[in-house]
């Protein structure tokens, strides 16, 4: 029984041998088979397998499966890297220390990972490798890529290879040029250069597979009818498509275009709310939201919306907005619809929200510039004489502001006069912060010059 086991140890050991020295022989081959490409003048891909049939010694077909590359794009559940990555950096805002930590180090080691797999698919492209750094100049997307390597016409080739040539004689005219006019005529035929590329490259794109245009009808009949059902979809479609499809394959391909269903119903932003979503979160924090502070001075903002389509509406600001906690399908004071929140209690998140909204405000501007100086003074300032004061006054400031137009509020029970209240906006700290913190990155910077004055001169 022992022989028998170290005969069959002895074997796989022979076959790993075996296997390792097939891929040597491949990578062997493959560098072998690189240089030789790389040599030949730009001519179209047939004419370039006519000619390594011939000086090898082999039949057309078998020079193509010698010259052939496999191109592939890299997918995780139907999302490419770069959506991988944006939802891994969403997702990462969520986590805090050790955690954050990790997951920030398999970001990089993603992104990392990821360039080089764009680094050798452009090596791999026998016909373009070797004006690489150009390609990368060019910023060309995973698909953009897989369609170069399928460019086999010799005329296409060369108006690629002139645009890049074009490209690199600007870029170097440019970087022996002053800052002046022709400094931007050489910008400009850069950026035309660029155009050129990317131009020739998109029209030798395929057209869209039935597939993608039923998504796309998918998508336009969701944002044209927010709570529109796959069965409703299905119906509208061209008749040549309606064949094509059902219902339950619509919700699926749903999914796939990131549209929210909530109860057999699609809701998705249209593009033009995604354009500028700040602008739509400040109307609707105006119009259906809140900024305020709790007793403990932590700043609050939050968004409310009741029923199903609220509820659709509030999954959709937060995977736009990509912060905040939802709280969903809470029952109403009245008990009647559902009540659905996206709030935000995180300092960070309030900052970068309040920010990016407030040239937007139209009714909770002032709302929105006393959280601001608030998160500012307890991240930098907590140790001023004046801190606490002047959060009291900023407390008794959110009050005013969000029950100044109820009648009959009793602001007494907060200690507030409201004749005089107002007043206290002009107390604000922002600009003594400013001349605080301009004084202190003064003194940084002063301290860094004089520490590099001690360093000895090596002459």
């Amino acid at each position: 029984m022992s022989e028998r086991g170290d005969e069959l140890r002895e074997a796989a050991l022979l076959a790993d041998e075996e296997q390792e020295l097939r891929e040597q022989q491949k990578e062997i081959t493959d560098e072998l088979k690189r240089g030789w490409l790389t040599q030949q003048p730009i001519s179209s891909h047939f004419s370039i397998e006519k000619t390594f049939a011939k000086e090898h010694g082999l039949s057309l077909s078998q020079a193509r499966q010698h010259l052939s590359f496999e191109f592939k794009k890299y997918e995780v559940e139907g999302k490419d890297i770069p959506s991988l990555i944006k939802d891994l950096k969403k997702y990462r805002r969520t986590l805090k220390g050790e955690k954050k930590i990790a997951i920030t180090t398999s970001i990089d080691n993603l992104i990392k990972a990821y360039s080089n797999h764009l680094d050798e698919t452009i090596s791999n492209i026998y016909w373009i490798g070797k004006y690489k750094p150009l390609v990368k100049d060019m910023v060309c997307s995973e698909d953009q890529l897989i369609k170069l390597s399928d460019i086999s016409s010799e005329d296409t080739r060369r108006e690629i290879i002139d645009a890049l040539c074009k490209y690199w004689e600007a870029k170097i005219d440019r970087a022996d040029s002053p800052y002046n006019s022709n400094y931007s005529k050489l910008t400009k035929d850069m950026s035309q250069s660029k155009r050129e590329f990317k131009k020739i490259v998109k029209k030798h794109m395929p057209s869209q597979s039935p597939k993608d245009v039923i998504k796309e009808e998918i998508l336009k009949a969701v944002c044209e009818e927010p709570g529109i059902s796959s069965r409703q979809i299905h119906e509208r479609l061209p008749r040549h498509l309606f064949k094509r499809t059902t219902p339950s394959i619509i919700s699926k391909m749903a999914k796939t275009q990131n549209i929210t269903a909530v109860n057999g119903a699609f809701y998705k932003f249209s593009n033009e709310i995604k354009k500028d979503i700040y602008a739509y979160t400040a109307a609707f924090i105006d119009s259906d939201g809140y900024i305020t502070m709790d007793k403990s001075f932590n700043p609050r903002v939050g968004l409310v919306a009741t029923g199903d389509r609220g509820k659709a509406f509030m999954l959709e600001m937060h995977k736009s907005l990509g912060c905040g906690r939802l709280h969903l399908d809470q029952k109403s004071p009245q008990d009647t619809r559902p009540v659905n929140r996206l709030n935000f209690y995180s300092a960070a998140d309030v900052k970068e929200l309040l920010t990016k909204c407030r040239p937007h405000f139209r009714m909770k501007g002032k709302n929105a510039d006393i959280l601001l100086e608030l998160i500012r003074m307890k991240k930098s300032h907590k140790k001023a004489d004046w801190y606490k004061g002047r959060r009291e006054e900023l407390f008794q400031l959110m009050k005013y502001e969000n029950h100044k137009d109820h009648v009959g509020y009793n602001f007494a029970q907060y200690g507030i006069d409201p004749t005089t209240v107002a007043k206290l906006h002009d107390n604000c700290k922002m600009n003594q912060m400013d001349s605080i913190e301009g004084i202190l990155k003064s003194s940084a910077v002063d301290e860094v010059i004089d520490d590099l004055g001690e360093i000895p001169n090596e002459a």
